[in-house]
C-alpha cells in the first residue's frame, strides 16, 4: 500500500519534512517512490513557504489508490485534495484498568478513613453528653483497727 507521508530532514531541534510517496513498510526517513512537497513547521503559520505541493502529482497519486497520513491529509484539505475531518476519540483522555482500580481503591480507603474519624467523633460526643455519675467516695476504716495496732 503506497502512503503520502513526512520523511523528516534537518538538523536536531530544527525539522524539515519531505512529504513523500512510499510504501507503508518503509521506515520514515528511508526509501521512497518520489517527493511531492515539503513542510517547515519553523517558519509562522502564515508564511506561504511552510508547506510546498506538487498538487498535480499528489493529485495523480492518489488517483493510484495513496493513502495519505492524518498529518499530510490536513495540508491536502486546504488544497481541496481530499476531506480531512478532526478525529472524534471521546475514551482518549480516561484513565486505563489499572488506574482505574488503583483510584478505586484509594477512594475506598479515604472513605474507610472518614469514616472511622466519624465513628471516633460520635462516639465521643455520645460520651461527652451522657450524664456525669459521682462514685461515693470508699468508707475509711473502722477506727478500731487502728486502735489495736498501736
Amino acid at each position: 500500500m503506497l502512503k503520502i507521508r513526512l520523511s523528516r530532514g534537518g538538523s536536531k531541534k530544527r525539522p524539515y519534512y519531505h512529504i513523500v510517496i512510499a510504501d507503508a513498510a518503509a521506515p520514515r526517513d528511508g526509501k521512497f517512490i518520489a517527493k511531492v512537497g515539503s513542510y517547515n513547521p519553523m517558519l509562522a503559520k502564515d508564511n506561504a513557504a511552510r508547506v510546498t505541493l506538487k498538487v498535480e502529482a499528489i493529485a495523480d497519486w492518489l488517483k493510484k489508490g495513496a493513502q495519505p497520513t492524518d498529518r499530510v491529509a490536513r495540508f491536502l484539505a486546504k488544497e481541496g485534495l481530499v476531506k480531512w475531518e478532526h478525529g472524534n476519540n471521546p475514551q482518549k483522555g480516561t484513565p486505563g484498568k489499572k488506574a482505574q482500580e488503583r483510584a478505586a481503591e484509594r477512594a475506598q480507603r479515604e472513605q474507610d478513613r472518614l469514616d472511622a474519624e466519624a465513628a471516633a467523633k460520635a462516639e465521643a460526643a455520645a460520651a461527652a453528653a451522657a450524664p456525669v455519675v459521682e462514685e461515693a467516695p470508699a468508707e475509711e476504716a473502722p477506727a478500731s483497727e487502728e486502735s489495736t495496732e498501736a
